[in-house]
């Protein structure tokens, strides 16, 4: 009966545990409404029903085996481990459709919350199991003496101390669990990276729409419409408007880009101005099928795409030969573009086949990206500015290109091979994105990617850190409380924050110079007043300064990194591997172990 109150006290212990977590989780997440662990504490109740009938099944038997009543604890807490990663899994399985994290992120945050709630649970409550297994220890005892009056201290069925294998196996698998447990705050500071990256997306938008957005410009080019008659069976007749477009025969881009930094909040955004001058001509002839007197040459215009308006810093004026004409926005169709400027152009006859040059200058601001969509039979862009962090993207790459402290210069070439279309487009739609290239000028500060990379190395950090705490432990002889060692983790963790918000103020290299000195004085000093050696707290010092710089140069490097990683994990397998020889995993112990 007292065990199955024991388990009872364990089982509703766990769950007000899991609900009051809960309460601290919507405090940090106000989207969670207030009655959310109220419904979580039913729900832990319900659903751990099962494990109350473990429990109450296992308790008894942990109490029977002649061991310690510590050996019992610490039996009772792999019991409730083990039930923790199955349940760890269920809940992964359930909420993988439905979860923001994937499946692995999933079962180490409900396994590692499950296990935290257990352990605090039996910690509150060790009182009442040291008090029932000490009362059982004492009736074993009794009953043993009465029936063997004779026994000896050698015959004695229970140890007042765990052998010191044993301990150590035990130390081993509470290490490792704490491992588990401690990547579990990883996962909610990657979130952070996220969030804090996002909300840099939002600052640089906010500041983008007022200025100006990124810029996809094309043409110019000619709209010229024309008539279809067509006559049915029944001798009617009927008009059908349709169109030509024509596209230069020549194109000549000259840009110049100038960049400005505007601050907003903590965030920096990128933006530019470009000064472009376009030239060319068109030469076109109609095309077969198409009777020239049914061509609405008076109706012709001279198009040109913009993807934003905002941008547009000067009236749009065009040269098209020898006279000027104001662009105004509207086009005539949207075929090529959705947005753009058009002029009514006068066009007769005689223009087929003759060389008809224009010229145009235009002043445009946007942010950070600038593309170009190349309808011409012959082309070629070139663009410079001062910004020395180009990125080229798109579907062409610039065929010359100079990149350096002072800035960029990039040129693109086209002709009429290249391209899936000819200068005279009868009923023509492409997609915009196919064809369009240009430059995005990114900012160095990639601060948030670098960070993220970082975080994707925390088991090592933590799982080699706790191996060396555990090594020295075992070597001096001077056992570290699993407390400490929570201690020592969440100074690894704290780690990533200090980075994060460094890097958002200063270079992300000074960043990680300053918070992994602050992470290693922190653990250093910690360890040399545990141990009372300044050996020691050298060996932590130059072991994390190297852990530390390892993962420095993980991380600036790209190609190379995994077999880089690769060799250093070996390395340091292999040195682990070499110290632990020195290690008696079996003391030999004078009191003897009963199974």
């Amino acid at each position: 009966m007292r065990s199955t109150l024991l388990a009872l006290r364990i089982w509703l212990s766990t769950s007000l545990i899991f609900g009051f977590g809960w309460l601290i989780y919507i405090i940090f997440d106000p989207s969670m409404p207030l009655w959310s662990p109220f419904v979580a504490t039913i729900a832990a109740l319900i659903a751990s029903l099962p494990v109350l009938l473990i429990l109450v099944i296992i308790i008894p038997v942990v109490n029977k085996a002649t061991v310690s009543k510590a050996q019992k604890k610490l039996h009772l807490i792999a019991v409730c481990i083990i039930i923790c990663f199955g349940y760890g899994l269920i809940i992964s399985i359930a909420l993988s459709p439905v979860s923001k994290f994937d499946f692995f992120e999933t079962f180490l945050i409900s396994t590692g919350a499950l296990i935290t709630c257990t352990l605090l649970s039996i910690t509150i409550c060790s009182k009442h199991l040291y008090s029932f297994f000490t009362e059982n220890l004492q009736l074993n005892f009794k009953k043993n003496k009465n029936m063997e009056p004779t026994m000896s201290t050698e015959d004695m069925p229970v140890n007042a101390n765990p052998a010191p294998s044993n301990r150590i196996l035990y130390k081993g698998i509470i290490t490792g669990v704490l491992i588990l447990v401690m990547l579990i705050p990883t996962i909610f500071i990657s979130n952070l990276v996220h969030e804090r990256q996002e909300r840099q997306s939002q600052v640089t938008n906010e500041v983008s729409e007022k200025w100006a957005q990124a810029q996809t410009l094309t043409g110019p080019y000619i709209y010229l419409p024309y008539k279809v008659i067509t006559v049915d069976n029944e001798k009617h007749r009927s008009e059908q408007l349709k169109h030509l477009v024509i596209i230069p025969d020549n194109l000549l881009v000259n840009g110049q880009i100038s960049h400005e930094l505007r601050l907003r909040s903590i965030y920096k955004v990128l933006l530019y101005r470009a000064a472009l001058n376009n030239s060319g001509n068109f030469q076109f002839d109609i095309p077969k099928g198409i009777d020239s007197s049914l061509v609405q040459w008076r109706d012709a215009k001279i198009c040109y795409g913009l993807s934003d308006f905002k941008g547009i810093e000067e009236r749009l004026v065009i040269s098209f030969k020898g006279l000027s004409y104001e662009l105004s926005p509207g086009l005539p169709f949207n075929d090529i573009n959705e947005k753009g400027l058009s002029a009514s152009i006068p066009l007769s006859n005689l223009d087929e086949g003759q060389k008809m040059s224009f010229n145009i200058s235009l002043k445009i601001k946007g942010s950070e990206q600038l593309h170009f969509i190349p309808l011409s039979g012959d082309s070629k862009f070139t663009l410079r500015s001062t910004w020395p962090n180009p990125s080229f993207d798109g579907s062409n790459l610039p065929s010359v290109r100079t990149i350096n402290d002072s800035g960029f210069t990039a040129s693109w070439t086209f002709n009429k091979a290249n391209l899936p279309f000819g200068t005279v487009l009868d009923d023509f739609k492409f997609n915009e994105k196919s064809l369009a290239f240009g430059v995005t000028m990114i900012q160095p500060a990639d601060g948030y990617a670098k960070t993220n990379r970082c975080i994707k190395y925390a088991i090592l950090f933590i799982g080699l850190t706790f191996s060396l705490f555990f090594i020295i432990e075992l070597m001096q002889k001077k056992a570290v409380h699993p407390v400490q060692y929570i201690l020592i983790g969440l100074a690894l963790i704290i780690f990533y924050t200090l980075l994060l918000s460094i890097s958002e103020f200063i270079t992300f290299d000074f960043s990680y110079l300053i918070a992994s000195i602050a992470t290693i004085l922190l653990i250093s000093l910690y360890a040399y007043g545990h141990f009372r050696r300044g050996k020691t707290a050298g060996i932590f010092a130059s072991f994390l300064c190297l852990l530390y710089g390892f993962t420095f140069v993980l991380i600036r490097l790209e190609d190379t990194a995994l077999l880089i990683g690769s060799i250093g994990l070996f390395i340091i397998l292999a040195i682990a591997m070499y110290f632990s020889r020195k290690i008696n995993w079996y003391p030999e112990t004078t009191t003897p172990l009963i199974v």
